[in-house]
């Protein structure tokens, strides 16, 4: 996976690293959706009309100067009107995406817009959110009808548009890309609670206390040092997030992963850095419960460290938000992983706790991994615990999988789950304790 630094990558490396994530994400297809950016001279680089969005490259990425004239093999998106009008609007911008992601379509076309107090760390990325009325794609009116929305509203950085699809600007392509991500993700988790019953959002309040959890007051050591088996931890969790990125399970703007080094030290993921794009150095060591200088963890350390201190089996830890555990997490339907014997012998029964109890009785959920390895923290994520990293991966990947059998489900009938009894047949022939 190619990291990607704004500051040195060519605006066509940008989008080609971009767009290439979106269309394997199945946020696109062959066909749809452009990426924009402006450079430091006006020029804009933008895709290519009718080009496969599937195998584009850097020299297929079209730039259309400040005085109109185009350099590259190809014609620029037909939906260059509407990128250029963005950034004649907001010329703070310097990166559009435009895209046609299934759920956020699905709200097109019912003329709705997501509400992102679904999930805590979506508001702040998604800001306020328009709605433009449809009109012919590639069309001038179009174009007018979009910047009419982030002009009439300088907040506005994403604009569902009818019966078309979302248009969503940054300050750079990794801000612009992230808020897409965000946006359609939240559009995901409000589906899929749907199906099951009715969201819950937090309060303003809610969300506030998430964005004000970032640790700023853990002691810090000097002298790290990065023996060979903590490097080798660093490389396995790059590994798993990046993994875990590309099966869906995890999105650029959340997502910690920690693993045990020696006695009650451990590993951390940081806040900030782009999922996608982390990499060894980024990764945080905490050590007798000190982080090392220069660095911050991720705001559930404290969590982390009570559930290793706690529980001397567990040795890997994963927070995420898979999409269809976050329907249950989200909607208050309690999730029943009785589904197949798989998912019972790997997960247990797994319990819902109240937002927040992460980080105002991380004692509580420490105590209560004790017996089972996976827990739901309402509208927030999912937290799952393994004696090693690659069965942690393994055990969010079946809680993921039950999650969507589930809501698939939901179509067909009701769900006929597992006896008691043959419950208790797995636990003795498998040896769950």
């Amino acid at each position: 996976m190619k990291q990607l630094d704004t500051k040195l990558m060519h605006p066509a490396d940008q989008i080609k690293v971009v767009i290439s994530r979106i269309y394997r994400s199945g946020m696109t297809t062959t066909s749809g959706g452009n990426i924009s950016i402006k450079d430091e001279n006006g020029d804009i680089w933008i895709t290519p009309a009718a080009i496969d969005k599937g195998s584009l490259t850097t020299k297929d990425i079209v730039c259309v100067k400040a005085d109109g004239s185009v350099i590259g093999p190809h014609r620029p998106s037909s939906e260059f009107p509407f990128h250029k009008a963005i950034y004649e609007i907001r010329p703070q911008m310097k990166a559009v995406i435009h895209a046609h992601p299934p759920a956020l379509v699905s709200f097109s076309i019912t003329k709705q817009i997501p509400n992102t107090n679904i999930i805590p760390q979506a508001k702040s990325i998604c800001g306020r959110i328009g709605f433009a009325p449809y009109d012919v794609p590639g069309s001038h009116n179009l174009g007018d009808k979009i910047a009419g929305e982030f002009a009439q509203h300088q907040d506005y950085r994403a604009v569902i548009m009818e019966n078309h699809g979302v248009v969503l600007c940054g300050e750079d392509i990794m801000d612009a890309y992230q808020r897409f991500e965000t946006l359609e993700f939240c559009a995901r988790t409000l589906i899929n609670a749907k199906i099951l019953g009715e969201p819950t959002y937090l309060t303003d309040q809610q969300i506030e206390q998430h964005e004000q959890a970032i640790p700023t007051d853990i002691p810090y050591f000097m002298g790290v040092t990065y023996p060979s088996d903590e490097r080798a931890i660093r490389n396995e969790i790059v590994t798993i997030v990046r993994r875990a990125c590309d099966q869906g399970l995890m999105i650029s703007s959340y997502g910690t992963v920690s693993v045990r080094w020696r006695s009650n030290d451990f590993l951390i993921t940081p806040p900030g850095v782009p999922r996608w794009d982390i990499e060894p150095h980024n990764i945080v060591q905490v050590k007798n419960g000190m982080v090392e200088a220069g660095k911050i963890p991720s705001r559930s350390v404290a969590l982390h460290q009570a559930i290793y201190q706690t529980n001397p089996k567990i040795n890997s830890i994963i927070l995420t938000q898979p999409p269809h555990l976050m329907g249950f997490c989200t909607s208050g339907v309690k999730i029943n992983v009785r589904t197949i014997p798989e998912s019972w012998i790997f997960l247990k029964d797994i319990p819902t706790v109240q937002y927040a109890m992460q980080y105002e009785h991380n004692t509580e959920i420490a105590e209560m991994l004790k017996t089972i390895p996976a827990i739901l923290l309402a509208n927030d994520s999912f937290i799952v615990t393994g004696d090693g990293l690659l069965q942690t991966f393994d055990r969010l990947e079946v809680a993921e999988f039950s999650a969507k059998s589930l809501i698939m489900a939901k179509a067909i009938g009701e769900l006929s789950p597992i006896s008691d009894t043959e419950v208790e047949d797995l636990r003795v022939a498998f040896h769950v304790e």
